[in-house]
């Protein structure tokens, strides 16, 4: 438009990363980075509440335990985040995935329905699923 535009008040601008991108030094260099920690159990249930308001409890528990032992397994380049979580919910939702097939009767890590949601990295699912066939071949 060839305007200029004054501002008023000097702007504060927030950039979040999941720190998969590489920015330039100089970029980095005018940047204040604040690490926030990734939310707990309990947090997370809140989040997903405002998601998902009328979401049965028990299907709510289990999944979030899913959730949790994959984003907790060892060695995945990019470990399942909240908007992961989410997607993964619908998904679950929307099939009405029964909430046995997301059980495991041993208390295992077991390659859970539609895991595509959570691990968006093919190294990471195969990863995955070496690590479940280790564990139910170590008994």
């Amino acid at each position: 438009t060839r305007e200029l535009v004054k501002a008023r008040h000097r702007p504060v601008v927030f950039i979040t990363s999941n720190n998969e991108k590489e920015l330039p030094d100089a970029f980095l260099r005018r940047c204040f980075f604040h690490y926030i920690k990734f939310p707990d159990a309990e947090t997370m249930q809140k989040i997903v509440d405002v998601h998902f308001p009328g979401l049965r409890k028990e299907l709510l528990g289990v999944a979030m335990k899913t959730f949790y032992d994959v984003r907790n397994l060892p060695g995945l380049k990019k470990k399942p985040s909240t908007s992961e979580l989410i997607d993964w919910l619908k998904l679950l939702v929307a099939e009405d995935i029964p909430l046995e097939a997301l059980q495991s009767k041993d208390e295992k890590v077991s390659v859970p329905p539609l895991v595509g949601a959570l691990l968006k990295n093919e190294q990471d699912v195969t990863l995955f699923e070496k690590l479940v066939f280790m564990q139910k071949h170590n008994r």
